[in-house]
């Protein structure tokens, strides 16, 4: 075997067939180069380097036959190749110098195409990585001398985000997150730096007639010109055409890998009817400033009459039932929590979107809010999932998804209000972060990541007198309720109006000061209950049921301990619905006030019940060191083996936590 390789190989070279296929390959190898120059600046089609390719690859086996049957000779030309056992060696011709020299220089060619195309490809694929491939879409600013017609530029702005959000490999700040620079003098180093990002995307739109125009420029951070820059003139009927070409131009440029998925996902139309989505854009446009004009009520209305015009006019468009849902939830998500048709609205219009669109990444996220706050954590953790692999961005269902955790898994919830806030640098980031401040402050003690975090809410609503009543939260949940009152007088220094009476008054009452936490109480307890705002008074009543029995009002103290028995219970039995609803925290303040009446079994049977959540805070801990509710049972071994299982679960959250935070470098 060994000798007839070696014979082929020496008929190979004697018929130059590896001459012929070296300079074939070296031309081929400047031909393609030449075609992946040229391509762009030229505007060639998208497949003329495949197509090159192909032919290049047919060529090479046809040169290869050729060279096989032909050679040319010195003294007759192009001749047929005789069979190496009918030539005699002093016949062999001598091979041409020139054929030698091609065949050098093709070797040298190919090794340095080699070296100059394929290592610096390799570098940028390094450099690639290392770009940082994040972006804000700002506000487009509209050329119509229509003011009421900004809010098609809006709508232009905000399908292009939305693509872009779609995509994976970027990094894509929220729809709120940019309106604060609508009308703003800072450069766009300045913004990106605000932002966290490495690009920003501006642009400029004009509806008139038919025809529109759309004008777009990419930035890089620290760069004075435009990355990129593009202007479309189309029929108003191709704006969705458009949309898709600007997302999918502006990744390119970013090196970002677009999936197959996702470019199908960006190049899907929402609808077919121009009418309708002129109406869900302006739906969009008054939702967001329901939003971020402190719920105002005339923008909600309108928002909730325009996209149902839009299903009117198009009953197949999911995104309008999906705005419709939205309007929805906030009307209803702060009330009728006892109520068994909970939120059956938002199910039913986000079933309805995804029948007609399953892959609406914004639907799942709405059925996963609602499975959340029906108690459904398995459904509602698979919506979110469904949500985030459609769109990566989506920064509330990284909230959302916190939020379902923090029941049952801190670190979970943590590293999903992370992503929520490196998504979201808007007015709604007070939020999360005040989460985030709550879960390393009140809950797991660690008091300087809780004070940072504070410090953050500080620069976004530059209140002062809430960051020093921030702080006398945090320092309450730990137990240091003198540390706490100080931090409440700092407040009340910044803000004569500010009241903390509930702070200064649960303090008093956890130091036996009696007198003083019904001062600070009772007036709070009493335009409560004139409101009628049923889920605050529930922050109050055991206490104030405490302190009532203290004064000498036993009968008065039993009709509020009668009262919260039966919220917190109803709490139980809904199995979860929110943080505010939790069955662990309602089974803590069961626990308490059976302890008070002297019912000591239940008390007992509520405090086991509590103790069945996985993780555990500091402020849990204090609670059962040092609350009046459980002087009664305060020494007794049963009482003092909780204390330690709940101490114990605390500082196994406190250190996982720690961990994961050294893990992932924010120490």
């Amino acid at each position: 075997m060994p000798n007839k390789l070696s014979q082929f190989w020496r008929e190979l070279k004697r018929r130059n067939v590896t001459r012929v296929l070296a300079v074939y390959i070296a031309a081929g190898f400047m031909i393609l180069e030449l075609i992946s120059m040229t391509s762009e600046p030229f505007g060639l089609p998208e497949g003329t380097l495949k197509v090159a390719f192909i032919i290049s690859l047919a060529g090479l086996v046809i040169a290869a036959i050729l060279s096989w049957t032909f050679d040319i000779h010195p003294e007759g030309g192009i001749v047929k190749t005789e069979p190496d056992d009918k030539v005699k060696s002093d016949e062999i011709p001598t091979n041409s110098s020139n054929w030698k020299i091609a065949s050098y220089i093709s070797f040298v060619v190919i090794v340095g195409l080699i070296v100059l195309n394929i290592i610096p490809r390799t570098k940028g694929v390094k450099g690639t990585e290392e770009l940082d491939r994040s972006i804000a879409v700002l506000p487009f600013i509209s050329l119509s001398d229509d003011p009421e017609k900004q809010y098609l530029a809006d709508g232009v702005m905000d399908a292009i985000l939305l693509h872009l959000s779609k995509i994976e490999d970027l990094r894509v700040m929220s729809r709120t997150s940019v309106e604060q620079y609508r009308v703003t003098d800072k450069k766009v180093t300045e913004i990106c730096q605000e932002l966290d990002v490495g690009f920003v995307l501006e642009g400029s739109f004009r509806k008139y007639g038919d025809q529109a125009r759309l004008i777009v420029q990419l930035i890089q951070s620290g760069k004075e010109d435009h990355a990129w820059a593009k202007q479309y003139d189309r029929e108003w009927e191709d704006i969705f055409t458009v949309e898709s070409e600007v997302a999918q131009s502006v990744a390119q440029e970013l090196k970002a890998v677009i999936t197959p998925e996702e470019k199908q996902l960006m190049e899907k139309k929402p609808t077919t009817n121009p009418l309708a989505y002129d109406f869900y854009q302006r739906g969009r446009d008054q939702f967001l400033k329901f939003r971020m004009e402190g719920f105002n009520s005339e923008a909600f209305e309108k928002s909730e009459g325009f996209f149902r015009k839009a299903i009117e006019l198009d009953s197949t468009f999911a995104q309008a039932y999906t705005g419709l849902a939205w309007t929805y939830y906030y009307t209803s998500v702060f009330k009728d929590i006892f109520s068994e048709n909970f939120l059956d609205s938002l199910i039913t219009l986000a079933d309805a979107a995804l029948n007609f669109d399953n892959q609406l990444s914004e639907a799942h996220t709405i059925k996963g809010i609602y499975y959340s706050n029906r108690a459904q954590p398995e459904k509602a953790i698979a919506e979110f999932d469904m949500a985030l692999d459609l769109n990566p961005n989506d920064w509330m269902a990284y909230e959302s998804r916190g939020e379902l955790f923090l029941l049952r898994d801190l670190l979970r919830s943590l590293d999903n209000y992370h992503k929520a806030i490196n998504l979201n640098h808007g007015e709604e980031l007070l939020r999360p972060l005040t989460i985030i401040q709550l879960i390393y402050g009140c809950f797991l003690g660690m008091e300087e990541r809780g004070t940072y975090y504070a410090r953050q809410i500080l620069e976004l609503n530059e209140d002062s007198a809430s960051y020093y009543e921030t702080l006398a939260t945090q320092e309450q949940s730990i137990g240091n309720f003198e540390r706490s009152n100080e931090y409440c007088k700092k407040a009340i220094e910044r803000d004569s109006n500010r009241s903390v009476d509930f702070i200064l008054g649960y303090n008093a009452f956890m130091l036996r000061n009696f007198e003083s936490a019904y001062t600070y109480l009772s007036p709070m307890v009493e335009a409560i209950e004139e409101s009628g705002d049923s889920a605050s008074l529930m922050l109050f009543l055991s206490v104030h049921g405490y302190l009532l029995f203290e004064r000498g009002y036993p009968d008065q103290a039993k009709k509020y301990f009668e009262k919260q028995i039966r919220n917190y219970s109803n709490i139980v039995e809904l199995g979860g619905r929110s943080f505010v609803f939790d069955p662990h925290e309602a089974h803590f303040e069961l626990a308490a006030v059976y302890a008070f009446i002297g019912e000591k079994e239940k008390a007992y049977e509520h405090l086991r019940e509590a103790n069945q959540r996985k993780w555990m805070g500091i402020n849990h801990v204090a609670i059962l060191k040092y609350s009046p509710f459980f002087d009664s049972i305060r020494d007794e071994p049963e009482f003092l083996q909780i204390v330690r299982d709940i101490e114990a679960k605390y500082k196994a959250s406190h250190e996982r936590v720690r961990q994961w935070l050294e893990d992932n470098e924010m120490l």
